[in-house]
């Protein structure tokens, strides 16, 4: 358990839509509470299936579980380190903020093609940044979000890189912590079927299908990750855990066996 302060405390400028999260940051590590359900575990649970892709170690971030104390308050919750190693984290919305005036969300929604939003998306950031292939990365985060049902990526957890002279690149891919239906307090209540939880969750960026948005940005881009992980890989990952319940570790094995057979075709 890691005892926190305000001193700590990081509360980000923007409320997501799904709430304002307690994060925090310590030593260079960041900390993040369980708002409403079982973020921390989502975050934990996802990047270590992550490290079952062909995905490089440093293209995602890694999280771990935490119990947090702050406030006479004790949260469940996860930590990961500061991946920024002296870079300047720059968030999408942010970064058009500066460049254009007008925030990136404003912008993809003022285009009524689906597919056009992403090209847009990606042509100017290319432009802006100088990174080349930004279309494949957006690929990878748009096939994390739609494997695990990542129902919170907005452009303000998107984001690039920068050292301050004019150099950028991707920044690793991070805040999955609203996949696997872990919002239970307003989204995905515990008591409701699970296939029926599951047809629920829509993405917010480029349209409202999961499966849709996957298929814009590998008709754009090509397949850019494959994943190897089975059902005794997510089992082993949660049957020791106690901070969470026998039900919601159930829960997530489920969600994660129910996403790999519909994805099947992502799998060597």
């Amino acid at each position: 358990m890691v005892t926190l302060s305000d001193n700590e405390l990081k509360m980000p400028g923007r409320k997501s839509s799904k709430g304002n999260q307690l994060k925090f940051e310590k030593d260079g590590i960041w900390y993040k509470a369980d708002y409403l359900g079982y973020e921390g575990l989502a975050e934990y649970v996802i990047s270590g299936l992550l490290a079952h892709s062909d995905l490089n170690r440093d293209e995602y971030v890694t999280y771990n579980l935490d119990r947090i104390s702050y406030n006479g308050q004790v949260f469940n919750g996860c930590a990961s380190l500061d991946f920024t190693d002296g870079w300047q984290l720059v968030t999408l919305e942010r970064l058009f903020k500066q460049s254009y005036g007008s925030g990136l969300n404003h912008m993809i929604y003022s285009i009524e093609d689906h597919t056009e939003r992403l090209e847009m998306l990606v042509e100017q950031v290319e432009r802006l940044t100088g990174i080349e292939d930004f279309g494949q990365y957006m690929c990878k985060v748009l096939t994390v979000d739609a494997l695990f049902l990542n129902d919170d990526r907005h452009t303000h957890n998107i984001a690039v890189l920068t050292d301050g002279q004019g150099h950028y690149k991707p920044s690793p891919i991070f805040d999955n912590g609203a996949g696997l239906l872990s919002d239970t307090m307003l989204e995905y209540p515990m008591n409701r079927d699970i296939l029926e939880l599951i047809d629920r969750a829509q993405p917010k960026i480029f349209c409202d299908d999961f499966a849709q948005q996957l298929e814009i940005a590998e008709n754009l881009y090509g397949r850019t990750i494959s994943f190897d992980y089975d059902y005794n890989d997510i089992s082993n990952m949660v049957k020791d855990i106690t901070d969470y319940s026998e039900d919601i570790r159930q829960r997530v094995i489920e969600v994660v066996m129910q996403t790999r057979r519909k994805y099947q075709y992502l799998f060597k």
